[in-house]
């Protein structure tokens, strides 16, 4: 009887020991799977493309914080006020003969017209923007036309970043006075310069010139007519 008691208990503890081990075999693969779940989550990260409206909304409500990545001369002609500036394109300065050439040729046409510097994409964006802010933080990214901001979202998101935001079609949608300013001119207007802001203030006064010679004219018909006699006709 006692051998038998023996080996029932052995039995009995054979049988404990492949249920134990059957169950943390069973258990393995359940805790590997949820581990692969979280780390899944933890990457996919979508970024808000919203309205200039939305976007004040997200400063003022929910601390969202600003980061400019326009060049240089864009964010000295008008930014918003205490935003941060991490330009996603630098000013390219290099000596080499084809960025000589390619520097010319900007600065003769695009340069010309737009007074824009010939830039090269900035290898710091992602480690400046990383010094400034935690992964967690709440980012809203704006550009003059929004592809800018859309490239560097994508490059933050990258890099684990997961609360962006980004202004769809830039600053230049943003009306007078939504935001407060600083700069010697509007948000909207920061990415015109050169020739075509020139264009632009001739073609103010020839506007308002030619609307002071209709007034004048109907207003005032028979001085206007003396005026116009008095011009030597070819």
């Amino acid at each position: 009887m006692a051998g038998i008691s023996c080996c029932c208990s052995s039995a009995l503890s054979s049988r404990s020991n492949l249920g134990t081990l059957s169950l943390r075999l069973n258990n393995t693969p359940r805790i590997t799977t949820t581990r692969n779940i979280r780390r899944s989550l933890k990457i996919s990260a979508e970024i808000d493309y919203i309205n200039a409206e939305e976007a004040k909304r997200l400063i003022a409500e929910e601390g969202y914080s600003i980061v400019d990545v326009r060049d240089r001369i864009q964010y000295e002609r008008a930014h918003i006020r205490s935003c941060n500036h991490v330009p996603l394109f630098i000013e390219n300065q290099d000596m080499d003969p084809g960025t000589i050439i390619n520097r010319q040729l900007h600065n003769n046409f695009s340069g010309l017209f737009y007074g824009l510097a010939f830039t090269k994409p900035n290898p710091e964006f992602v480690e400046t923007v990383k010094n400034k802010f935690s992964p967690d933080s709440k980012i809203l990214i704006v550009c003059q036309e929004g592809l800018r901001s859309a490239g560097a979202a994508n490059k933050l998101e990258a890099a684990g970043f997961q609360n962006i935001a980004c202004i769809t079609s830039g600053l230049q949608a943003v009306k007078p006075g939504m935001f407060d300013v600083e700069g010697s001119t509007e948000l909207k207007d920061a990415g015109k310069g050169g020739l075509v802001q020139v264009q632009g203030k001739i073609s103010a006064v020839l506007g308002t010139v030619l609307i002071c010679a209709y007034l004048f004219i109907t207003f005032f018909p028979d001085q206007a007519e003396k005026i116009i006699a008095l011009v030597p006709s070819s």
